[in-house]
């Protein structure tokens, strides 16, 4: 074995010379400068152990970051600034070939003439303006970013060859290019200071990006919106035009939501009973293989979520398509389902009924009921069960539920949708624009249009473009007025900025210009507000900060009416008719927070009236996983599995240890630390008062707790119901403690792989 002294290494440009320890000794020591419980000796010592003759300059870095991160722990939580700053030296080696950054004018005419910047920053900013952001960007900032932040960066964000992994950037020209392009087209007294305030506030999280556009914004590629949700309708032409949509959105890195409702089912005639129809799960097959067709650049593989109704012909085999027994031919387990529940369909299982299962193309009128109005379907719907000429199957509303739930379980990922929810407590009055689907996340609430083609400018695809508020950074509900206004303004110039694949989609996204502000850090913001989640003492703060977004957004977006003009479909908002969130929230949520309303929405209600909004949805709560790193986060609204997280990502394992865990140790609630899904619950429920979209919500079961180690269906049951009467419009993922870790992850949060993840 070689002595450590004796070891050759290799240079960049191929020459070997002897190792120098001193050199690595003096970098370590840079990295651990103002760091607590840190040992540059503890890294040195796991580093040499791992070094070899010959070994490239490059990979002795790399051995000494991955030394560094695996001494991350609950109780040395600095190392994970220690390995952060020797990453981000490594990536400005390879970036620059030295520690410091270049000037910005040439960083973005070095990569322009590279194609790897768009080319309308050189021509839209002067050289002055060039100098003055220059000297505006702190690279410093990089400092602050955790391990898991930085490898996150390198992975997914910085401009770079996915082949050769080099990369191009570092992190705050990311974020001074984000905003350079969003604000291009301000007038030039004013972009400046929005410029600069957007810099400000990204490169410090307190407002925190989605994957496509901090791996998108600056590049030639341009398409950020992070959902898409495509309708089809029950024809060929429909069916092709969804497939064609589904792989033009799959390749520019959105996550897809599908609505396969209307097809027909099994057996349903065609041409007039010239044949039969084969059924969904063909269809089904051909959106799941355009899903998977494409790796959307290496940032992250296709992810979809198809929507149907509990009440279709097939729900019984639709519901069983992702579990591991059965043959190919009857699963489709590459996607994920989102399936529909209306209060007719809750009133069957709670009366011990039944449920009649109907092809939608057999009883006309009913599919659009189902979404537009609650009363008529229930009318529809007994009306043509009693029509014994119409193809139709009854079960047990017992059976069908609990196969739901079971299903729900054992995969983790059958979704849910309360359709009537969404259409009653929604910003768009669903007699002219209903919501039929939801997307890869659940988070997102739009109204669609099946396309004809792939052309067709009468169909609708909606696109929602995310970001969220970093409540880790809020001291007061206040603070979100300034971050809450720069999102409406970034992302609004967003919609205008980036390109549409699909003519029904930008048709769609011109006329209600739909955003989705969400929040990240909210465990954090429990814990250092000294509340839980688990026993109602978060229940006040919680409806007083949600109410606040909405508040901040809507005042945000109708300031923007005011400046551009309202969004041209702001009349099919229920906006428009003075009707707010506030107004249409269930109110058997009063019995779980009665706290008053804090601000003065009745002015804001006749500032809305009188001159509109430029946007027709504000808020959305989605999972945000990878984006929650960035920031050094915990993720979206949920509670951490442990101190240390460990997440795995296609780069590896990463560590992440939450925020002022020295201070806050016994402030924090963990997942299976909490008996059951009630106090949880009813925080989303708050959060829903005030959400006009949607919210990623989970649904959590330690099997251990129970009986014979199984969760009984009556608990699986009456959480569904209860978020039912709460108001709750969807719920994501079902998880179940597996014992194994709790600080592990034991499912990377999908979302495209990353797309609704912001």
């Amino acid at each position: 074995m070689t002595h450590i002294d004796n070891i050759k290494v290799t240079k960049r440009d191929g020459r070997l010379e002897p190792i120098n320890l001193d050199k690595i000794h003096k970098v370590i020591a840079w990295a651990a400068e103002g760091l607590e419980n840190v040992s540059v000796s503890e890294v040195e010592l796991k580093s040499h152990i791992q070094f070899y003759d010959e070994i490239k300059t490059r990979d002795i870095h790399e051995t000494i970051i991955k030394a560094a991160a695996d001494l991350i722990t609950e109780h040395t939580p600095d190392y994970q600034y220690l390995a952060a700053r020797l990453a981000v030296f490594h990536l400005r080696k390879i970036a620059y070939g030295r520690f410091t950054p270049p000037h910005l004018l040439k960083q973005v005419q070095t990569q322009t003439a590279a194609k790897r910047y768009d080319a309308h920053i050189l021509e839209d900013y002067s050289e002055a303006e060039f100098d003055e952001l220059n000297d505006y960007i702190n690279h410093w900032r990089d400092m602050n970013l955790a391990y898991a932040a930085v490898e996150q960066m390198m992975g997914k964000y910085l401009v770079q060859d996915r082949v050769t992994k080099t990369v191009y950037e570092s992190p705050q020209f990311l974020y001074m290019l984000v905003g350079m392009c969003l604000f291009a087209s301000y007038k030039k007294d004013e972009r400046m200071d929005y410029v600069k305030r957007f810099y400000d506030t990204v490169s410090q999280f307190k407002i925190s990006l989605p994957t496509p556009i901090m791996a998108g914004v600056r590049t030639p590629s341009r398409q950020f919106s992070s959902c898409v949700l495509i309708e089809c309708d029950d024809s060929l032409d429909s069916i092709n035009a969804t497939t064609s949509g589904i792989v033009r959105y799959v390749s520019q890195r959105a996550g897809i939501g599908v609505n396969a409702g209307r097809i027909r089912g099994l057996g349903s005639p065609i041409r007039g009973g010239e044949a039969q129809h084969t059924g969904c799960i063909p269809f089904y097959k051909l959106f799941q293989t355009a899903v998977k067709c494409c790796s959307q650049g290496g940032v992250r593989g296709g992810a979809a979520t198809l929507f149907y109704p509990l009440w279709h012909l097939e729900a019984e085999s639709l519901l069983v398509l992702k579990n591991n027994r059965g043959v190919e031919d009857n699963r489709v387990r590459h996607m994920d389902y989102g399936i529909q529940i209306n209060k007719t369909l809750y009133t069957r299982l709670i009366k011990g009924q039944n449920i009649t299962l109907f092809s939608p193309s057999d009883v006309p009128g009913l599919y659009d009921a189902f979404f537009e109005d609650q009363d008529e379907f229930e009318r529809l719907y007994t009306m043509y069960e009693q029509d014994e000429s119409i193809m139709h199957h009854t079960v047990a509303a017992q059976d069908l539920f609990s196969t739901l739930m079971q299903e729900r379980a054992s995969t983790g990922r059958i979704y849910i949708q309360n359709v009537d929810h969404c259409n009653t407590h929604s910003p768009f009055d669903p007699t002219v624009a209903p919501i039929r689907q939801s997307n890869l996340c659940m988070e997102i609430a739009l109204p669609t249009k099946p396309l004809d083609n792939i052309n067709d400018e009468e169909g609708e695809i909606a696109l929602c473009t995310l970001s969220a508020v970093n409540l880790g950074m809020i001291s007061d509900v206040k603070d979100i007025e300034e971050p809450a206004e720069l999102i409406v303004r970034a992302l609004d110039a967003l919609l205008d900025y980036q390109d549409y694949p699909v003519a029904a989609a930008k048709n769609a996204s011109m006329r209600r210009r739909t955003l989705g502000v969400g929040v990240i850090n909210y465990a954090y913001y429990l814990a250092k507000n000294g509340v839980k989640y688990s026993d109602g003492s978060g229940n006040a703060l919680t409806h007083q900060t949600f109410e606040a977004l909405q508040y901040y957004l809507l005042k945000a977006s109708n300031k923007l009416a005011n400046e551009f003009g309202a969004c041209p479909a702001f009349n099919e908002t229920t906006y428009s008719q003075g009707i707010l969130p506030i107004d249409t929230y269930k109110k058997d949520l009063d019995n779980v927070c009665n706290e008053p309303l804090a601000f003065d929405w009745e002015t804001l209600r006749a500032d809305i009236v009188a001159s509109g909004l430029r946007n027709s949805t504000l808020t959305a709560l989605m999972p945000s996983e990878t984006s929650s790193q960035i920031a050094n986060a915990t993720n979206g609204i949920e509670p951490p599995r442990g101190l240390v997280s460990v997440k795995s990502s296609k780069d590896g394992i990463l560590k992440q240890v939450v925020p002022e865990i020295e201070r806050l140790r016994g402030n924090y609630e963990l997942l299976w630390s909490m008996p059951n899904n009630d106090g949880y619950l009813n925080l989303v429920a708050i959060m829903q008062k005030f959400v006009d979209q949607s919210i990623s919500a989970n649904t959590n079961y330690d099997p251990s707790l129970y009986e014979g180690g199984r969760v009984p269906m009556k608990t699986l049951l009456k959480d569904l119901l209860k978020a039912y009467k709460l108001g709750v419009k969807t719920l994501y993922y079902h998880n179940t403690r597996d014992g194994a870790n709790d600080a592990q992850d034991d499912m990377e949060d999908d979302c495209a792989g990353g797309a609704c993840k912001i």
